[in-house]
């Protein structure tokens, strides 16, 4: 359990808060790219830790992201014209350039004026189907992260996110959750065996082990975990899941990977991306396929107020709808009555509350993970409280995965990591992956 300041402290994003100014140093996933407005097309704004922000385009297709508010008077450049090279404020004219250039002022007669002031934009890059953006001090700007799916084209990648209605944190817990899988996800994992999705096939062997052994180390980027499961004949499954600060995870498929993005204290994106070199799953039907087993599909999403256009209409998930539970399909033998993987975690998590109050919870051995992740969350905001970089920050992630695989009764599942820097090991015995 947490102590309520503790879990304010952990889950509060917005400007201001240790844990916002602690998710500003690292590079953070601001919308997909398929949100993103064409060149010379009209800004768009989005929320991204309890802040405004308008993304656009210029003419010649440069990203930018501005805040909300002009540098001069505080009018909202979403009102702003887009006319070629930048984005004029309609109030008084002043023109900025996606890198903050301040290109005109034409209600001030000083030509050199525009020459001392810099417009308020952010850092920008476009990879893995997705904006990312810098919001910290300009000159604490740390690498940008190389990640497996990056070099992928859109055949060979499929980005999809949800829109959750709870804190961060919440989603987060379900990721590192292992063994949830087994009893919530029961009726759909029932129903993979013989699905050709590799996805199917990857998690059809949970089904049937609802209490795996679970440990977890805390690493140089966060924390991993396995989840193990008997595979006959001494053998055993190790599935290892990697949480990666302050808000990834590397799934033990191998080829997904997630990012659980506070939009503010009470809602997040909960973005995630399949891969594969040599499949082209970003093509028709195998996206469509993949989406739709998972609850990832538009019609599904929609129809559950999981897109930035229904979150705040009357279909979002909520007590008052029974989180779209239905008991007919749970009576006739289906185990939740929810529509699917995606909408069953949603439902758990935004029934908790908003921000959920910890300070009741009763954890147990299962519960490794958690309270790992509570850990690396604490550390970093705690960290940045007292004015030092977050732990991971300068980390090197290129080389953290997720990945599972057979192992024998008495083999150490680290040997399936041995890349991974361990800082904090479960145990006292020496484990194979490096440490301090």
């Amino acid at each position: 359990m947490l102590s309520k300041q503790d879990n304010e402290l952990m889950c509060r994003t917005h400007p201001g808060t240790a844990m916002g100014d602690a998710m500003r140093r690292f590079w953070l996933p601001a919308m997909q790219l398929s949100e993103m407005p064409a060149s010379g097309a009209d800004p768009k704004t989005i929320e991204l830790l309890g802040e405004r922000f308008v993304a656009w385009r210029d003419e010649s297709g440069r990203p930018g992201l501005f805040a909300e508010f002009c540098l001069h008077r505080g009018a909202s450049m979403q009102l702003a014209r887009a006319e070629g090279d930048g984005l004029r404020c309609i109030y008084h004219g002043w023109k900025f350039a996606v890198d903050g250039q301040v290109l005109e002022t034409p209600n001030v007669a000083d030509p050199k004026f525009r020459e001392r002031i810099k417009g308020r934009t952010y850092p920008v890059r476009e990879a893995g189907g997705f904006l990312w953006a810098y919001l910290g001090p300009r000159d604490q700007e740390p690498a940008f992260p190389q990640l497996p799916f990056m070099d992928l084209d859109d055949d060979h990648r499929i980005n999809a996110y949800a829109v959750v209605n709870c804190n961060f944190v919440q989603v987060i817990e379900g990721l590192v959750d292992s063994s949830h899988l087994t009893v919530l996800h029961a009726s759909g994992l029932a129903k993979t065996a013989g699905v050709d999705l590799d996805f199917a096939k990857k998690t059809t062997h949970m089904q049937f082990d609802a209490s795996p052994q679970i440990e977890a180390d805390e690493t140089d980027f966060g924390f991993h975990y396995v989840a193990m499961r008997g595979a006959g004949e001494g053998r055993r499954m190790a599935r290892v899941a990697s949480f990666i600060a302050p808000c990834f995870v590397a799934n033990p498929n191998g080829d997904l990977w997630f990012a659980v993005v506070p939009v503010n204290d009470e809602r997040c994106n909960f973005y995630h991306v399949w891969w594969n070199a040599e499949k082209p799953i970003g093509q028709e039907p195998l996206r469509t396929q993949q989406l739709s087993f998972v609850g990832l599909d538009d019609e599904t999403l929609t129809k559950h107020g999981m897109t930035a256009a229904t979150c705040d209409g009357p279909t979002a998930m909520g007590w008052q709808n029974g989180y779209h539970q239905d008991r007919a399909l749970q009576r006739s033998g289906h185990f939740t009555g929810l529509a699917s993987f995606t909408q069953e975690d949603a439902a758990c998590s935004v029934s908790g509350g908003p921000i959920r109050d910890r300070s009741q919870e009763m954890l147990s051995t299962a519960d490794i993970a958690i309270s790992r992740l509570y850990r690396v969350l604490l550390a970093c905001a705690r960290s940045v409280r007292e004015g030092q970089e977050p732990p991971s920050l300068r980390v090197d992630v290129s080389h953290v995965v997720g990945t599972s695989a057979e192992i024998g009764k008495d083999e150490d599942w680290r040997s399936l990591v041995p890349q991974h820097r361990i800082v904090k090991p479960t145990r006292a015995a020496q484990p194979t992956g490096r440490t301090h």
